[in-house]
């Protein structure tokens, strides 16, 4: 059976807790829908973080960015919402999560949103 998307994010353990490194995802295929046109919006999301005791599983990270497919949502909610449940899935000491929207109407949008750990 195809896989699905999925709205959350699958973690394992940390196989190293103790050492602070940094992990880098990059989605070149990332789309959603502009909630104005309905029209597709294309991105490349780059996402880099420092996990804590947790870290993103890679196939559930596919299949929650795939759910933004069919979404409405403006480059900057879509990039914070990314953020947030990356944070709530592993609170992890840092991260940042970069939206790099491809042009539309002229003009090309880069939003970048980051978190640490208080």
């Amino acid at each position: 059976m195809p896989s699905q998307p999925q709205a959350h994010l699958d973690t394992f353990p940390n196989p190293y807790p103790e050492r602070e490194y940094a992990i880098d995802f990059t989605c070149p295929e990332f789309t959603c829908e502009c909630p104005m046109t309905g029209q597709p919006d294309f991105a490349t999301i780059y996402i880099t973080y420092t996990p804590a005791e947790t870290c993103v599983e890679l196939k559930s990270l596919k299949l929650y960015l795939w759910s933004y497919r069919n979404v409405g949502a403006f480059h900057e909610k879509v990039t914070n919402n990314i953020l947030d449940d990356l944070v709530s899935a592993v609170s992890p000491v840092r991260a940042k999560v970069v939206g790099d929207f491809a042009v539309r109407g002229g003009i090309k949008t880069v939003v970048t949103v980051e978190y640490e750990r208080p």
